[in-house]
């Protein structure tokens, strides 16, 4: 049995949670897939994966594995892509997260250039608001904006992204326009949290290069960045967003910035990764253009 596709199909099995859409991807049936797994579970004398009518996820063992496995995958793509051409090839898939804004404005703009250089290589894109797990899900790198709580990765700062506050015309109208923090009693907050039933951070911004926060009335809270903006459009309370993304709104008037004197940190752009021996050269070419195409001009701190 090849023991390249064994590997193979235990990769595509713990990224997809499923041996029928592993097997899939791989133009393989089913029963080939559990054999392949079986067959790797019987050489390494442990149980990889758990396995339940609804999903399968990998073992602390499986997980381990896991790592190394897409390691040496990586490398026998760019080992094969060196012999088939003259001069070292970068071939393979690689897997990434990050926010849909930040993929919508910066990366999809020009991530023809990086596939025209590296014609072998396939990227996978995730967007979500939802903080992936790197490692169990399988991300060769993501791109995070604002605190960071995944000590495990290694962590790249990109750079920094400036915060405004704002609100619509029709709220401003509605509600008056504050010149102070004090006055924000008498305003309403539109709350962004990444997990429903998290505690407000209230209204937050820079004092003496500290952060302060400051509670305010909430009466819509939201775990998405489009429903954040959508709620705002609508009259519905002020939010605290970076102005990169909202340039075209505040040009044509449909956002209007408040309280500059009170504006919140600047929020870190980060790449992380997983601690690995050998970074394989397709991840960190791909990390080194991702890094270049943060510029003071796009994303001014």
């Amino acid at each position: 049995m090849n023991k390249l596709a064994v590997l193979q199909s235990f990769v595509r099995v713990v990224e997809l949670a499923s041996f029928t859409q592993a097997g899939n991807s791989l133009g393989l049936p089913k029963s080939t897939m559990s054999e392949h797994i079986q067959t790797l579970e019987s050489v390494m004398g442990a149980r990889l994966l758990h396995r339940t009518t609804r999903r399968v996820t990998p073992t602390q063992d499986g997980l381990v594995l896991y790592e190394r496995a897409r390691d040496v995958l990586a490398s026998m793509d760019e080992l094969d892509g060196l012999f088939r051409q003259q001069g070292p090839v970068l071939a393979g898939r690689l897997r990434v997260d990050m926010p849909t804004a930040f993929a919508r404005l910066e990366v999809f703009p020009r991530l023809g250039e990086f596939l025209q250089a590296h014609p072998a290589i396939q990227v996978e894109i995730s967007c979500t608001d939802r903080r992936v797990d790197v490692v169990r899900e399988g991300f060769d790198c993501v791109v995070r904006i604002g605190q960071l709580n995944d000590a495990n990765l290694v962590a790249r700062r990109l750079g920094k992204l400036r915060m405004v506050n704002c609100a619509s015309p029709a709220y401003l109208q509605a509600h008056g326009i504050p010149a102070t923090p004090a006055d924000l009693d008498h305003h309403v907050l539109i709350d962004y949290v990444q997990v429903l039933g998290s505690q407000s951070t209230g209204f937050v911004y820079q004092q003496q290069g500290r952060s302060v926060s400051r509670q305010m009335p909430v009466r819509v809270t939201v775990n998405n960045a489009d429903a954040y903006e959508a709620a705002c459009l609508h009259g519905l309370g002020i939010i605290q967003v970076p102005v990169a993304r909202y340039v075209d709104l505040f040009t044509s008037g449909q956002l209007v910035e408040i309280l500059p004197d009170y504006r919140p940190l600047p929020m870190d752009i980060t790449l992380l990764y997983a601690h690995r021996r050998h970074l394989p050269p397709r991840v960190k070419v791909f990390m080194d253009w991702l890094a270049d195409l943060i510029t003071p001009g796009v994303f001014p701190g």
